[in-house]
């Protein structure tokens, strides 16, 4: 799915649930070792964000998941590991509706039925998600501000001065204020999965879902991207991360489930 077809999105109203992070997230130097003691606490229970029993998920009539069950917390961080072809994709994507679940006991994203939802719901469902995408899915002929205004106005956002207040808020957050005016190949790739983050972080999301952020990045720049979404982690959000790096589940210990033989499987 493109980025564009993911946030043509129209409606009556800005979407302002949740609360706005106070916090900021600009790089530090700090090492593996302090982030192992930092990690979030997911033994603290929160809300329930996604509640799946057993769930099945096919793919061009091919089963590519089977009787999965996986339940995530607001404030919880969790790795989803497997090979290439495992079912990773596939389970993120159900997760905010662009594969459908086919069968399942329970199948619920933010309290939201996945197997009874009509598409006309699906927008609703969306907007309290945050999607990190591997290839960032920038649009090219405009700045960072102008994506971002994009996405918030393809949401519902109407007010410019409240539009530009949240831009600032999102790039602050994800320190990449000075960035604004940028176009997007004028900046590193580290930068644009920032961008991409603070694109996520829009709407104020109860859930984010990161595939592969670090996929096509240099290792020190992705160490940096995995303390920001840990970050947003441990201010509440809930988090799944797709990755096959598996130093860096190492590195930053959270919460880990792998995809193997049409199952899901804990780590812990």
């Amino acid at each position: 799915m493109s980025e564009t077809a993911y946030y043509e999105i129209e409606d009556d109203a800005p979407a302002k649930s949740g609360k706005a992070s106070d916090a900021k997230y600009a790089p530090k130097e700090e090492s593996p070792e302090a982030d192992r003691k930092s990690a979030p606490n997911s033994e603290k229970k929160g809300e329930i964000i996604i509640n799946y029993k057993n769930v099945d998920i096919e793919r061009a009539e091919r089963q590519v998941l089977k009787g999965i069950d996986f339940e995530l917390h607001s404030g919880e961080f969790c790795y989803l590991v497997g090979r290439v072809g495992s079912g990773k994709s596939s389970l993120m994507k159900t997760m905010y509706a662009d594969v459908p679940v086919n069968q399942a006991s329970a199948a619920e994203v933010l309290g939201m039925d996945l197997v009874k939802m009509k598409k006309k719901k699906i927008p609703y469902l969306r907007r309290q998600i945050g999607i990190v995408f591997q290839d960032f899915q920038l649009l090219q002929d405009r700045s960072v501000a102008s994506n971002l205004r994009f996405v918030l106005e393809a949401t519902g956002w109407k007010k410019k001065s409240e539009i530009n207040q949240r831009i600032e808020e999102v790039l602050i957050d994800v320190g990449m204020a000075n960035k604004s005016y940028k176009m997007p190949h004028e900046l590193s790739g580290g930068e644009q999965q920032r961008i991409v983050i603070a694109r996520a972080l829009l709407n104020r999301p109860r859930l984010i879902l990161a595939d592969e952020p670090t996929g096509n990045l240099d290792p020190q720049t992705g160490l940096q991207i995995i303390r920001l979404l840990h970050k947003l982690a441990a201010d509440g959000h809930a988090v799944v991360m797709a990755t096959h790096n598996m130093q860096l589940v190492e590195d930053f210990p959270a919460r880990t489930v792998r995809c193997i033989d049409k199952s899901l499987k804990s780590l812990d």
